[in-house]
């Protein structure tokens, strides 16, 4: 069955017009999910809202959106009023500069999702566009107004198709200096920069996304299916303690090179006596 479209519209540049629709591309709905229930019961447990001083329920009708200004005073949002903020859509995805693909720090992707011809007399038009960006080697950078926000898009060839992925904003993305900034000024060089580079090079490889286990998710799936047959449990696998090393020689074990003899100084001969001749 072909997936639903989550948005469907238009993408634009200059006069050339084409149906497209979005599909997600990245999704957590196929990990397992749990709901909470009352251990005593068997019953699911539902969430309430209750006032935070008076403990009592309060009404979905009663429930509205609030800016704190200070400790325990909101400025008050009712739904109409959050309602107008939300920008108006033309459904148009409008294509506002073409990048080189690099361009942009991968700090700033957001979602990615499937962007295809929602009308099969657009093909022509989606082809032009998907190999003019890959001949040129570039994205195109759009605007639209998705799920009730104004977002940047950035749209990309993918195989048969297109990419787009949604951008954060620069607010959202926190200066890097937040978290580098404390990192120590060393320089690294000599033999401890060869064997990095060489176990680097050693283990130089490609991307195979079906190599990669959710080792979490598989054990869940192991402890619901024993519990279900009524099982012993799995026992839980504890990674074995690390060792402690100095970097030097952990380099030269992960090199394969072993780890390097210390220079020993050789004894020293015993002097020899000279031999005494006998008197005549």
């Amino acid at each position: 069955m072909a997936p639903r479209a989550n948005w469907k519209g238009f993408l634009k540049i200059g006069e050339v017009s084409c149906p497209v629709a979005l599909y997600t591309a990245a999704s957590a709905s196929e990990r397992i999910a749990f709901h909470t229930v009352n251990r005593v019961t068997g019953h699911r447990v539902h969430r309430q809202f209750v006032d935070s001083e008076t403990g009592k329920p309060v009404e979905r009708e009663d429930q509205v959106k609030g800016y704190e200004v200070a400790r325990g005073d909101y400025v008050i949002l009712e739904p109409e009023e959050a309602a107008a903020a939300v920008p108006e859509s033309d459904k148009t995805l409008s294509v506002l500069a073409f990048i080189p693909c690099g361009e942009i720090d991968d700090v700033y992707f957001d979602k990615p999702y499937y962007l295809a011809p929602s009308d099969r007399h657009a093909d022509e038009a989606y082809a032009l566009i998907r190999e003019g960006l890959r001949a040129k080697k570039v994205a195109a950078l759009a605007q639209t107004v998705l799920f009730r926000r104004a977002r940047t898009v950035l749209v990309r060839a993918h195989g048969a198709g297109l990419i787009a992925t949604t951008l954060n904003f620069d607010y959202e993305v926190r200066p890097a200096a937040q978290a580098f900034d404390e990192i120590a000024d060393i320089k690294i060089e000599g033999e401890m920069l060869d064997l990095a580079k060489h176990i680097i090079e050693t283990k130089t490889g490609t991307f195979k996304p079906e190599d990669f286990n959710d080792r979490y998710e598989a054990a869940l799936a192991d402890l619901v299916k024993a519990k279900l047959e009524g099982k012993a449990l799995p026992a839980a696998k504890r990674a074995p303690p690390r060792k402690t090393t100095d970097l030097m020689a952990a380099l030269r074990e992960s090199a394969g090179l072993g780890a390097k003899p210390r220079a020993t100084a050789k004894a020293a001969a015993p002097a020899r006596r000279p031999t005494q001749r006998k008197a005549s």
